[in-house]
């Protein structure tokens, strides 16, 4: 039976409760310092960060892979208290997953000093082979191909299906393409709310943290090239649910149940899947790592789970199994889109698949049913690119605004989602459609264009409202870009169109932290940020 009008009205009603605990996913392409060339870590970086972490008393534990082709096990994660640094997808893209921080540990400033600390030790790890790590969401001379692509890729069991079986062009993404992905905390019962406006605001994000205007040695003629990566790699998928999964909908979701329907309903075909020996989904390895089947015939991830049982192939292909369907496949698919943000999330305990199932049918039937089950969700948030405090940056802004940059998104989305309500208004007032169309000109010209730097203004105004003083600091970054309206990828573009160096470029873009005692001095806000009408007195490289 549906639920009823005034039901759902009340639901709407509900606390809302954002940010208790702030996560974030932190991705850093390594190069030579020498050249600024790519390069891939080996297992001696892994050892020397352990050791690091291990001399200030972290428990680390060693994670590893076997290489098919080299049939030896290589690191791929370091596993800590704090957090998991490991890889994305090459030995050439470090990423550092924060483990959550609680707003009454100190939120946003814990997680700060948490972040540098992890790039002092990165760096530090890094320097003995003579590399560093480069400001830059895209490495802006390096070509990738399959030849790079076998030398470079984490040997996750994924990324076989999905290149030779899902027939994505998975290379394209391994020059060191990286984001900055904060992880915010939300209530589930917003849960949709918070990834609508996520979506619909992403154009903001893109502009403000724009870092990736060249490629394979070249001007893209594009300010975030590195967001072109979802439609080249599903561009030859054999799915072509696969590439409406990186397109955002044309209109926004209802509730969570409307949200899972488009993203395992009709029209997609199931991701590869986790299985332990016991037929039930791998619950000890993440949706890369772990060994998988597949759904013979390619059905709909709700097509198998609404069935009594369904033949699978082994990872290896080499043996047909059958796979009895349970309420922790549709947990483990949560990955399976490639939107700007998704919703993440555990559960303490798992629901009767058949509960689960016709809790599906019902408006708001997943966020009842996930409450009872001990839900914890958050927001992941995939469009920001990353940067990071580099020399020029030091330079040009003064180290108060560099050492935000790495949880200057982090603030914006903490802000805009404890102002849900406003970022809502902001979302209606601009319309959904005129949102989507957008998101190509931030990509383009990120804030060049007036209507994307307007909404960037809109949006920075509506999160900061948000945010405590203490907290609202963190924005010095993105306020400084918007001031200036001058992004990382400007100033990149800046220092390619004078040199045309990538040695020369690298030197100015290396990472450069503030002083080590920096965040117990405070610092203060919008230090050094011209006004628009003074940019000319900026010192360009």
């Amino acid at each position: 039976m549906k639920r009823n009008k005034m039901e759902r009205n009340n639901r709407k009603a509900d606390a809302l409760v954002v940010g208790e605990t702030l996560g974030l996913e932190l991705e850093m392409g390594v190069v030579d310092k020498k050249n600024g060339e790519s390069r891939c870590v080996t297992d001696a970086y892994f050892a020397r960060l352990a050791d690091i972490k291990r001399q200030r008393g972290e428990d680390v534990e060693r994670e590893t892979l076997e290489d098919p082709d080299s049939r030896t096990a290589r690191t791929v994660n370091l596993s800590s208290p704090l957090g998991d640094s490991g890889l994305d997808n090459g030995f050439n893209l470090l990423e550092t997953s924060f483990s959550p921080v609680r707003e009454d540990e100190g939120g946003l400033d814990v997680l700060a000093a948490r972040v540098h600390q992890e790039l002092r030790d990165v760096l530090a790890a890094l320097a003995a082979d003579g590399l560093t790590l480069l400001n830059a969401s895209e490495h802006p001379a390096h070509a990738p191909d399959l030849a790079w692509y076998r030398q470079a890729k984490v040997p996750r069991p994924i990324y076989r299906d999905w290149l030779e079986y899902r027939q994505w062009q998975h290379f394209i993404g391994m020059d060191a393409k990286a984001q900055n992905g904060p992880c915010v905390s939300i209530d589930i019962h917003h849960a949709a709310r918070a990834l609508n406006v996520t979506l619909a605001l992403a154009p903001a994000f893109i502009a403000l943290f724009a870092n990736s205007p060249l490629a394979a040695g070249k001007e893209t003629g594009l300010k975030e090239h590195r967001l072109t990566l979802w439609e080249a790699m599903f561009a030859k998928a054999r799915f072509p649910g696969d590439l409406r999964l990186c397109r955002l909908p044309a209109r926004p979701f209802e509730e969570l149940g409307d949200y899972f329907r488009w993203m395992f309903g009709a029209g997609t075909v199931s991701q590869a899947m986790p299985l332990a020996s016991d037929g039930r989904p791998e619950a000890k390895k993440g949706y890369k790592s772990a060994p998988a089947f597949f759904l013979e015939g390619d059905p709909a991830l709700e097509t198998f789970l609404h069935s009594a049982s369904w033949a699978g192939w082994r990872g290896d292909r080499s043996r047909l199994v059958d796979i009895l369907p349970h309420s922790a496949h549709f947990v483990h698919a949560q990955f399976a889109h490639f939107l700007d943000a998704r919703w993440r999330y555990t559960l303490d305990t798992l629901p009767d698949l058949g509960a689960l199932l016709a809790a599906w049918q019902e408006p708001g039937g997943i966020e009842d049913l996930f409450s009872r089950h001990g839900v914890k969700g958050y927001i992941e948030v995939r469009a920001p690119g990353s940067v990071l405090p580099d020399f020029s940056l030091m330079e040009e802004a003064g180290p108060a605004v560099a050492a935000t940059t790495p949880l200057s998104a982090a603030a914006l989305q903490l802000g805009l989602l404890r102002n849900l309500a406003r970022a809502e208004a902001l979302v209606q007032s601009r319309g959904w459609n005129n949102l989507r169309a957008l998101r190509p000109r931030a990509i383009q010209f990120a804030l060049e264009d007036d209507e994307v730097a307007a909404l960037a203004a809109d949006t920075l105004a509506v999160a900061r409202a948000g945010l405590d003083a203490k907290e609202a600091r963190w924005l010095a970054y993105a306020d400084y870009a918007l001031k200036t309206r001058r992004t990382a990828a400007d100033r990149m573009l800046c220092l390619w169109r004078k040199h045309a160096s990538l040695e020369k470029l690298a030197a100015q873009r290396a990472i450069r932290l503030p002083e080590s005692n920096f965040f117990a001095k405070g610092h203060p806000q919008n230090a050094n940020i011209k006004r628009d009408d003074e940019r000319g007195a900026l010192p360009f490289h």
